[in-house]
């Protein structure tokens, strides 16, 4: 085993809570240091882009099965369309308000809202938007031009190429040592809004296999002089958004496209707080997972989900998107099919990520254990792993391989594995995501370790969308005791390791709370 492969198992043990013990973090809010939930670029020429609150969108279920479709409707590739893919992915969705306090709430989930994920932009013939490297400034919804070309930049036709990147500290600032689990997640959950937002325009939008050392220097996270190393932001990953599915991603050659951009880009990142607290675990996870190999990162697609009604605009389901923060226990049950669709909507056959399901309250479905299996490949591989009690009971469902493992009330260890949190107790249902573990980590390196986060994430994301289209209500849930959750299905070893948790309910509104429309004063002004 190499040091990196050895540090994602020292880190994962490490950051594990307990009931004993939670991972290390300060213990308190130190809010002298809280860190400024937006990157900003001095002296950086601006891009105004256009609102899009008044555009026109299909109806949610439609962008699904339209992506299908060959004669499906193409938005045109201009400043209108682009900032509409930016604005109903990354950006913000409403303002909230209590008393003199105020803080935006953006469509991309993230964890305590603390947005530790970046978004650039590289375009070339674009009307509008000068060719090169930008940086998408969500608080202004603007790019901020780092780098136009110096040569010809070679990008194909329509289409235009986005990076995800993360600051650790913003969560780390919070979190301490777990922070890095839900930056992962984070990005996860920005990869799925992109994809949904570009589902809503009719494009296509696929991860392109890099190098981390080519897409550091792409982004120009390695000009150290533009970045304070204690806030230290990194690339994830590069996306390539087209109009046409034709188009390869191997027609991408990121070395040519870092020497068309200048050799030291415009603009130096603002400085997020003014002090900071030194988590030496993080830097080490970070370059443990950092890959100087070409990475293939699968982007696992989910299938067709029969159980979706018509519901809300698609525009509508993104902007209303929240976490709620308190379940209703008086009415928290729901119908097989919203559970149905709900499930339907991340169905996988070839996925990593199996879902383990405590149902509290759904009708027609016992209240017990289930797992819904994402790749058919692993269940013989989980009936050996899992106790040898549990019932396999397959549920007739469109929704997946879905298996009831025990007949139980599983609020009480719900609320237990969820840091003792209510709301994991309080929702219809409650779940654990399930990653393939070290046969992931053993196979593709130490840097798969955060894929199978951002899968995780994605996942996230798309559960957050389909509740929202049927006015129902989820929470991902970061804190829970890991090995609790193994001991309830009877895992003794890492084959398998839990990820990330989620409630599904119906989620009360603090009525004390004023929610207001996010650019307010550019809409003044128009």
């Amino acid at each position: 085993m190499n040091k990196n492969t050895q540090m994602v198992y020292t880190y994962h043990n490490e950051t594990k809570h307990s009931q004993l013990q939670y991972a290390k973090s300060l213990g308190y809010m130190d809010w002298a240091t809280q860190p400024n939930p937006y990157r900003s670029y001095a002296e950086s020429q601006k891009t105004e882009l256009p609102l899009s609150f008044d555009n026109k969108s299909l109806e949610y279920s439609q962008i699904f099965t339209q992506a299908k479709q060959e004669a499906k409707a193409v938005a045109p590739l201009c400043l209108e369309s682009v900032s509409q893919f930016f604005q109903f992915s990354l950006g913000l969705a409403a303002i909230k308000e209590f008393g003199d306090q105020s803080w935006a709430l953006r469509c991309n989930a993230s964890s305590g809202n603390l947005q530790p994920s970046e978004a650039y932009i590289i375009a070339k013939d674009i009307e509008s938007i000068e060719d090169g490297l930008h940086h998408y400034a969500p608080l202004e919804h603007q790019l901020e031009l780092l780098s136009a070309t110096s040569s010809g930049l070679e990008l194909p036709s329509n289409s235009f190429l986005v990076s995800l990147s993360s600051i650790v500290w913003r969560e780390a600032w919070k979190y301490g040592e777990r922070s890095w689990r839900y930056t992962q997640l984070d990005c996860g959950h920005a990869l799925k809004a992109l994809e949904v937002s570009a589902l809503i325009l009719g494009w296509n939008i696929e991860v392109i296999s890099t190098k981390d050392t080519e897409l550091q220097s792409l982004i120009g996270f390695d000009q150290a002089h533009r970045y304070l190393p204690e806030e230290r932001e990194l690339g994830d990953m590069l996306l390539l958004v087209t109009l046409d599915n034709t188009v390869q991603t191997r027609d991408i050659n990121i070395k040519s496209l870092r020497n068309a951009l200048k050799e030291s880009y415009e603009g130096k990142a603002n400085q997020l707080s003014r002090d900071w607290h030194k988590w030496d675990i993080l830097e080490k996870i970070e370059d443990a997972t950092l890959s100087d190999d070409m990475k293939v990162f699968r982007n696992y697609t989910y299938e067709e989900n029969p159980y979706r009604e018509s519901s809300g605009l698609a525009k509508d389901i993104v902007l209303n998107r929240r976490s709620a923060q308190v379940m209703n226990k008086d009415d928290c049950t729901i119908t097989k099919n919203e559970f149905e669709t709900i499930l339907g909507s991340v169905k996988s056959h070839n996925s990593p990520i199996h879902l383990v399901i405590c149902v509290h309250s759904v009708e027609d479905i016992d209240a017990g254990l289930y797992i819904l299996v994402r790749n058919d490949a692993h269940k013989v591989e989980l009936k050996s792993l899992l106790k040898d009690v549990f019932l396999w009971e397959k549920i007739d469902t469109n929704a997946g391989e879905l298996y009831k493992l025990q007949d139980a009330d599983m609020r009480a260890i719900s609320k237990t594995i969820s840091c003792n949190q209510d709301i994991a107790s309080h929702g219809a249902f409650t779940l654990g995501m399930l990653a393939q573990f070290s046969e992931q980590i053993e196979e593709f390196g130490a840097s798969r370790y955060k894929e199978l986060y951002w899968e995780c994430g994605a996942i996230g994301q798309q559960l957050y969308l389909e509740t929202t289209s049927l006015n129902l209500s989820a929470t991902g849930i970061g804190c829970f005791l890991d090995d609790i959750l193994h001991d309830v299905i009877g895992l003794k070893t890492n084959e398998y390791q839990t990820l990330y948790h989620f409630t599904i309910g119906r989620g009360l509104v603090d009525e004390r709370l004023s929610t207001l429309k996010p650019y307010a004063s550019r809409m003044i002004a128009l």
